[in-house]
């Protein structure tokens, strides 16, 4: 076992819109913006009561850690609960259950007025702010978002550590064919340098994100998240400008979705464990020659 290497994720304070993009969005660099919320009325007044309060006879699906297996829908839920009860149960106790891009303006209208889209510079798809919720110890598996937007992860409520990956760093991912996460038997946290030898040469950021703190994670960057005690964060995404990222993006979302869905309800297992072995053998085979090319 061993540790991944990973550096500082820069912080800043309230930057100006031709600072963000000229150091953060054009290089497409990470980012913590402290105090950008500051100002919003979400800032003083989002938590677990409030969620609870205005959205607790609400029926929601769960995620949990567990690999799909077999014909299972890729995206399919663990198992739903009332959003009270869910509330509690991540409140006074650890529980890797999640709740996965919960849509603020069809679930919660009314919360749309507590937050502002932030002037710096992304040109935001504002029909689609987003909620995430986890347990105190629920992680997210590494991946890349399939729409390849330009995201910006606010937090609420308690802390959550984020590691980040560029697109640069997938070669050393363990990803899995036709899909934008990694090998599910991975743990980030202790990695198996001898199963996984890749590994050793993952170069990460990261940051540990308190309540308010906006994480800017640029365009195809892998995210692994894990929740250190009960909280929410919100997601607000910019379609990238880039036409190579535009093409990947259609592709991902029209093609590469519909195509796995059909993989896994026609072979099943054996489809899931055949792009596996592809990831792995093909993942160490790169990692052999790397060592190779050290000596």
């Amino acid at each position: 076992m061993g540790q991944i290497k990973t550096t500082p994720i820069p912080r800043v304070q309230n930057i100006s819109k031709a600072d963000f993009i000229k150091n953060y969005y054009k290089p497409q660099k990470p980012v913590l913006i402290e105090g950008l919320t500051k100002n919003w009325k979400a800032f003083q007044k989002w938590n677990l009561d409030y969620i609870q309060q205005h959205a607790g006879d609400q029926t929601v699906p769960l995620y949990n850690n567990e690999p799909t297996k077999g014909k299972q829908n890729s995206a399919e839920p663990a198992t739903e609960m009332k959003m009270a009860d869910y509330i509690e149960l991540i409140k006074n106790k650890p529980t890797d259950l999640r709740i996965f891009f919960y849509d603020l303006k069809v679930k919660l209208p009314e919360l749309l007025n507590d937050f502002e889209y932030p002037d710096i510079g992304l040109k935001f798809f504002k029909r689609l702010p987003v909620l995430f919720f986890g347990g105190e110890g629920s992680k997210v598996l590494p991946h890349y978002d399939m729409d390849l937007a330009d995201l910006v992860h606010f937090h609420f409520q308690g802390t959550k550590d984020v590691m980040l990956f560029s697109p640069e760093q997938t070669k050393y991912m363990y990803k899995i064919p036709f899909a934008v996460h990694n090998l599910e038997t991975i743990d980030l946290d202790n990695p198996d340098f001898h199963k996984y030898p890749a590994l050793q040469y993952l170069e990460g950021l990261q940051a540990t994100m308190k309540h308010g703190d906006a994480l800017y994670m640029p365009s195809g960057y892998w995210h692994y998240i894990k929740y250190l005690d009960g909280g929410f964060s919100m997601t607000l995404r910019a379609f990238p400008r880039h036409v190579g990222r535009l093409g990947n993006m259609l592709y991902n979302v029209f093609f590469m979705r519909h195509f796995e869905n059909v993989m896994r309800k026609s072979f099943g297992q054996k489809w899931i464990d055949h792009k596996e072995k592809r990831s792995l053998s093909k993942t160490n085979q790169r990692a052999a020659k790397l060592k190779k090319q050290s000596l």
